[in-house]
């Protein structure tokens, strides 16, 4: 058994197992799953989950709530950290750019206050990631209400850390929280009863989690030391409205700054209208949902998808091909957008599960494909530019790909894109 298995099972036994949150769910029918099970959180119980993060600066909170939807990869990346002690600055940003995580993930290596936060309580971290991506409203507004009562109480104003002012967005007046110094980042530190008060005897606040060497003020929020963000990111850092995530107050999500992403080489995000980010299931690493709802969004629809290769893996494969060989496509769920041009296969098209774009009258191999009708499927490209296999799906469509292989697609396995399988 491989480690990045036990990880999973680890993660898995902790969503499973009893923990603080759960003392208001409805108990599973006899036979029933908790997966299945499970009920929304009440307002209250979300101002509890989301208590230790809520004063955190905006830029950071919104990277949190992405991060800790994969809580694996929290414990991976904890562990690496652990490991790798002596990275530092600039060694550090090119080490963490090798490693399979989401971006999100990848960059917490440079806030390793908030990652051993994330990876201390994995059963919080990991309510906080699936109510996140269950009731996404709720928690934004949780994180605003709770805002507001600390404003309200005094104990949430601006600091040489960090800017609190008020903003209007979607007709609705919300509290932002920003990073003062452009370079620098300073985690918060408070107790939640403090500043809120006691919360509800069937659900807690979560366990508390103070950095090394913190100071904690009675009432008062005070602050860890900080963290040259510029020095990390080197001189590709613009300041924080170059950082790769911001709340989307009045859109009650959370928005992807992809320069960020490309600038720094992070694994590529996906993302929906406006930026808005959308959660990849394949950086879930099996860790179970905790209802059906999210099992059949996401489980249901990627159960058949294969990680996609890394930039140094494309390249490596690329080399075994031999010369002649073009550049690697870039795929991502529902995309294949082609940078090149395998042997013999005209410029490619992006194009979403069951479109062939403009495909009409290409030829790949020895065979020429005509427009598209409907919605085919794609059942596999093989290695080196080989035939591909078109068939009628009565308006299905499936990518057949279930690796990258020889510079294309090894049909048998990859992306459904909502029909049959080839």
């Amino acid at each position: 058994m491989t480690v990045l298995q036990l990880l999973a099972i680890l993660c898995s036994a902790l969503l499973i197992a009893q923990s603080p949150f759960a003392f208001a769910q409805q108990a599973p029918p006899s036979g029933a799953s908790q997966a299945q099970a499970q009920s929304p959180l009440t307002a209250q119980q979300l101002d509890s989950l989301v208590a230790p993060i809520a004063l955190y600066p905006d830029p950071i909170l919104s990277q949190v709530l992405v991060a800790s939807t994969y809580p694996l990869e929290v414990v991976q990346a904890g562990r690496w950290l652990s490991q790798h002690p002596n990275l530092k600055g600039s060694a550090l940003a090119d080490a963490v750019r090798q490693q399979p995580w989401d971006a999100s993930v990848q960059a917490l290596v440079a806030l390793p206050d908030v990652l051993q936060r994330l990876n201390q309580d994995l059963t919080w971290t990991s309510d906080l990631g699936n109510a996140f991506l269950a009731q996404q409203s709720g928690v934004m507004d949780a994180i605003q209400r709770m805002r507001q009562k600390a404003s309200a109480a005094g104990s949430l104003t601006s600091t040489p850390q960090q800017t609190v002012s008020t903003q209007t967005e979607g007709g609705q007046t919300y509290i932002d929280i920003q990073p003062a110094n452009p370079d620098v980042v300073y985690i918060p530190v408070y107790n939640p009863v403090a500043i809120w008060g006691p919360p509800p005897e069937y659900y807690p606040y979560p366990p508390l989690y103070y950095p090394s060497g913190a100071v904690i003020a009675a009432g008062a929020i005070s602050f860890g030391v900080g963290v040259a963000i510029g020095a990390i990111w080197g001189s590709g850092w613009a300041g924080w409205g170059s950082w790769g995530w911001h709340a989307g107050w009045g859109s009650h999500n959370v928005v992807v700054n992809n320069n960020f992403i490309r600038n720094n080489h992070f694994n590529r995000v996906n993302v929906g209208n406006g930026n808005a980010w959308v959660h990849n299931p394949i950086h879930r690493g099996g860790v179970p949902y905790n209802n059906r709802q999210l099992t059949g969004r996401f489980q249901g629809g990627a159960a058949h998808v294969a990680p996609r290769p890394t930039a140094g893996q494309v390249q490596q494969r690329l080399g075994a091909m031999g010369p002649g060989a073009g550049a690697a496509n870039r795929m991502a769920p529902g995309n294949l957008g082609a940078r090149g041009a395998a042997p013999n296969i005209g410029s490619a098209n992006r194009m979403a599960p069951g479109n062939f774009g403009q495909m009409g009258g290409e030829r790949i191999g020895n065979r020429s494909l005509g427009a598209a009708r409907g919605q085919g499927a794609f059942g596999g490209i093989s290695q080196g530019g080989g035939r591909a296999r078109m068939n009628s799906s009565r308006g299905f469509s499936s990518f057949g790909g279930g690796g990258f292989r020889g510079g294309g697609f090894h049909g048998g396995g990859g992306f459904r894109g909502g029909g049959r399988r080839r």
